[in-house]
């Protein structure tokens, strides 16, 4: 069985290649991909080859952990069943390739359990449930507070102040690039040289701009905490002293958990949290190689799509 995949042959080099794909056992299904979201943040990194050192990673690679499509084969051990619309968070189903992350494809094969089923009402806004439960991930933990300060309004900067809100929030959200300076949706949105006086318990970076720590640090309130949940590849570095004398409390949000999934879900479909106008970009799969381009350098687009039916 063969797959049409997106190949990251080496950094700055993408290719449409057909790939052979591991025979599923009994716990795998077979999904047949409908649309596969682009990453500006890890799939960013891994396309300029500044990703820092990472379990997995090696080139060639298929990207892509953000895809929906629907279950054409189900093992009997698998847990799923034929015809069930899934989110995909990945695959490392191909001979021939990395699955580093390995959703970029119009076929793959992944264990049952790692799939979850999406309301088929979602449409392709289901691609942005991984990112969703990224920013709740970031924001819901304990012993923390909300954030009441966000730090960039890409579309993760603006999942997490859309979290933020449905969960009571009034959070405000940084950015500076005057293209990203608009649809706000229950917070405040601003340039940073706006807001020079405001002091704030709990800010959370979504830039993923390692050299912001002191500028944030200077923002905090004494026992104020800084939640980093973008990925980083310059070294965290910051001046004791201020950090000192806030008592800083210091945070790195990971990966998201199955929790984080099934909380966005909810938040979801019960009308809290809407996923609308943070997909700005759809590209048939053949034009992926622009399609990433436009992904990685146009700061118009919030999240990029390809798209694998017909």
């Amino acid at each position: 069985m063969q797959t049409l995949a997106v190949v990251m042959e080496r950094p700055e080099q993408l290719a449409l290649r057909r790939l052979d794909l591991v025979d599923p056992g009994a716990e795998d299904v077979v999904v047949d991909i409908a649309w596969s979201g682009i990453s500006t943040g890890t799939e960013k990194l891994l396309w300029t080859g500044a990703m820092p050192p990472f379990p997995g990673l090696g080139y060639p690679l298929v990207p892509g952990y953000e895809s929906v499509g629907r279950v054409i084969e189900a093992g009997p051990r698998s847990g799923r069943h034929i015809g069930e619309q899934v989110f995909v968070p990945g695959s490392k189903g191909f001979r021939d390739a990395r699955g580093l992350f390995g959703g970029a494809a119009s076929r793959v094969v992944v264990q049952g359990n790692r799939v979850k089923p999406v309301p088929e009402s979602l449409g392709r806004e289901a691609v942005l449930l991984a990112l969703a439960a990224t920013a709740h991930h970031a924001i819901v933990a304990e012993a923390s507070a909300l954030p009441d300060l966000i730090i960039g309004h890409g579309v993760l900067g603006r999942l997490i102040a859309r979290i933020a809100v449905a969960l009571g929030g009034k959070p405000v959200v940084w950015e500076t690039n005057s293209v990203r300076l608009t649809g706000a949706e229950g917070y405040a949105l601003r340039h940073p040289d706006e807001d020079q006086d405001s002091r704030y318990r709990t800010i959370c970076d979504a830039s993923g701009d390692a050299g912001l720590m002191d500028r944030l640090i200077a923002r905090l309130l004494p026992g104020g905490e800084l939640v980093l949940a973008g990925f980083y590849h310059a070294p965290i570095q910051f001046a004791f002293a201020p950090a000192f004398l806030r008592e800083l409390r210091l945070r790195v949000a990971a990966e998201w958990r199955e929790p984080d999934l099934a909380a966005v879900q909810r938040l979801v479909v019960d009308g809290a949290l809407s996923l609308d106008g943070l997909i700005t970009h759809a590209e048939p799969f053949e034009n992926a190689p622009s399609a990433y381009r436009t992904a990685f350098g146009d700061a118009q687009c919030l999240k990029m799509i390809l798209e694998w039916r017909a």
